[in-house]
């Protein structure tokens, strides 16, 4: 399938899922609240989502190598439609809890299987654009999807999960009517000769880049745990300017992965962007330091998110270039470290906002460092690598 044709059905549907994701995330506390829950078990609804997305991931990017993209993308958004159903006719929050489960279970497919379809259809030059359409569909629909979510809850809770739902169902549908497998029978032959297990993906320097991700999601969601308490402390900020704040940071982090993403590393290597990315999201910690008013929290947050907003998809492609299995093992795996980075970053961050307020960022910015030396050493090892292959050949 033509690439120009298949990128923007991609981005579509990346942007429609992540619109279903993000239209639950304002409802859900008050919903699951209304069922009983307590604050630990909120934390737990959330947490179970994540949980299930880090064990099931890799798994459906190796089946992805295996039987094709088109039907394992199709089980993810059917499985994340079914859940948002779900949820809707809950009575219980057990049936929440099931439906979190399910619904984790079935869509960890979707975020591997279409990073994997983008490594299929696009060159080695332009794999750092197509993961930066990805990207960007990705924050849009984190913006737009929570603002859904907020207008439809105030006619009743229930309503955002159907709309929700029907999102994913035509989601669904698009997919089955317009994309076209990217795998042929040769590229399946090709990239499934070896099974990837954890091991064999982990092998070498290409590892590195792994934890790398893990860092930079820690950091991350170390953010989004706790500069809410943060803003309201430091400059007074309530829920609607927060909202204006995050819809600001996500349009420019959007705005750079869609249009600068493949042109700076086509020309520079995704090397080069990983390391201003990193560089830029410490710059943005240290700034946020400094946030005394709706201005200054915008734009710091701004700084800092279109930093983070570079390293995801530039990892990524330099990660299916490098790697010896399948794109859909490796993207898999990386999703997986990511999910780990969601789990663990929240409660981190809540815990060190809780002995000094700033200590969230600070971390950010120590997390950053180690970020940065991980890519150092990763290209030492490279570099290694090359030369000893290089006297072999003489």
């Amino acid at each position: 399938m033509e690439t120009k044709k298949a990128l923007p059905i991609l981005f579509a549907v990346m942007f429609l899922v992540m619109v279903g994701f993000g239209i639950i995330i304002p409802v859900l506390p008050f919903y699951a609240e209304e069922m009983g829950a307590s604050p630990t078990e909120l934390g737990l609804l959330m947490a179970v989502y994540s949980l299930t997305q880090l064990i099931f991931a890799p798994m459906w990017g190796r089946i992805s190598d295996r039987i094709g993209r088109k039907p394992v993308i199709m089980i993810g958004i059917f499985g994340l439609s079914l859940s948002f159903w779900l949820m809707a006719i809950a009575s219980s929050l057990l049936m929440l809890f099931a439906a979190r489960i399910i619904g984790g279970t079935l869509s960890a497919a979707n975020m591997p299987t279409v990073m994997a379809y983008a490594s299929d259809i696009t060159s080695e030059e332009d794999r750092g654009k197509g993961m930066g359409i990805i990207g960007a569909s990705i924050g849009l629909g984190f913006i737009f999807g929570p603002a859904i979510g907020g207008v439809f809850s105030d006619i009743s809770l229930q309503l955002p999960f159907i709309v929700a739902g029907a999102s994913s169902l035509l989601t669904f549908l698009i997919v089955m009517v317009f994309l076209k497998e990217s795998l042929s029978l040769d590229g399946q032959d090709e990239q499934t000769t070896s099974k990837a297990s954890l091991r064999q993906t982990l092998q070498g320097p290409i590892s590195i880049l792994f934890f790398l991700q893990l860092f930079v999601s820690l950091s991350l969601s170390g953010l989004e745990a706790t500069f809410a308490y943060f803003a309201a402390e430091k400059a007074g900020l309530g829920t609607v300017e927060l909202g204006y704040i995050f819809m600001i940071m996500g349009l420019a982090g959007a705005i750079v992965q869609g249009g600068l993403v493949g042109r700076l590393t086509k020309r520079f290597g995704e090397g080069a962007v990983i390391q201003i990315g990193i560089l830029v999201s410490a710059i943005g910690f240290l700034l946020i330091l400094f946030v005394d008013n709706f201005a200054t929290a915008a734009i710091f947050l701004t700084v800092f998110g279109i930093g983070n907003g570079v390293i995801r998809p530039s990892v990524s492609s330099l990660l299916t270039k490098r790697s010896k299995t399948g794109y859909g093992s490796t993207t898999g795996f990386l999703s997986s470290f990511d999910s780990l980075g969601r789990i663990i970053g929240p409660p981190l961050g809540g815990w060190l906002f809780s002995v000094m307020i700033g200590l969230p960022y600070i971390s950010g910015i120590l997390l950053s460092v180690i970020a940065f030396i991980l890519y150092r050493v990763y290209v030492s090892y490279q570099t290694k690598e090359h030369t000893t292959k290089e006297v072999l050949h003489d």
